[in-house]
């Protein structure tokens, strides 16, 4: 059956958010008088959300007296600083030109929040033909719900679409969905094997390889 729809996860696999996350932290971090963290042992929480950014800058739990205003100061942060260094990822801009070229569908499917979602994608000029975020059902990935959701608002079919991802929750997604599944090399988490997805691949670009062979 043939593909006529792209669905994406946000973070890590369609815009690279890390920098800004990071950014944030370690202001807060700053502001706390406390050293920064490095980028790179920031950049794969990332996908788990500013609470686990914060556990890991303040080596706390949500339990602890100051939690809750440092979460909330984390995303203050963020959303001024939301395109201070975030951009699509190398290739990613060809690619989504190839998919309209070829009267496709493309969409996104995140875990983060609405407003962040919609202000980032605002910011960068992004606009997609389906967005489901985080908040949008009751529940997100790994829970098939938000890509069927994303099917029936384009009205197609769970077979005719492609979900790619950087994170294994997106390949569990997928699968429950009956939807392909593509994991990402560049992302933010580290591909394993038995994450089982359909495909593998190493720069945004090669996804064209796969609806050539899909079509």
């Amino acid at each position: 059956m043939s593909i006529n729809t792209i669905l994406f996860d946000l973070d890590g696999t369609l815009i690279d958010t890390a920098p800004d996350l990071a950014y944030a932290l370690n202001t807060l971090l700053i502001e706390n008088n406390l050293k920064e963290k490095p980028y790179e042992q920031i950049k794969p929480l990332v996908a788990f959300g500013g609470k686990a950014l914060i556990k890991f800058g303040f080596d706390c739990n949500e339990e602890h007296s100051d939690f809750i205003d440092r979460h909330q100061r984390i995303l203050s942060i963020y959303v001024d600083n939301i395109n201070k260094f975030s951009k699509a990822f190398d290739g990613i801009d060809e690619l989504i030109k190839a998919i309209k070229k070829r009267d496709m569908f493309w969409g996104v499917v995140t875990n983060k929040p609405e407003n962040l979602t919609h202000l980032l994608f605002e910011k960068l000029g992004i606009n997609p033909d389906v967005v489901v975020c985080g908040d949008t059902l009751e529940y997100n990935k790994p829970h098939p719900a938000p890509l069927l959701y994303a099917c029936a608002q384009l009205s197609i079919l769970p077979q005719n679409c492609i979900f790619v991802g950087d994170d294994k929750n997106d390949m569990v997604a997928g699968k429950n969905a009956n939807i392909k599944t593509v994991a990402v090399n560049y992302g933010y988490g580290k591909v394993e094997k038995n994450w089982n997805y359909d495909y593998l691949i190493n720069h945004p670009q090669e996804l064209l390889e796969i609806l050539n062979g899909n079509s």
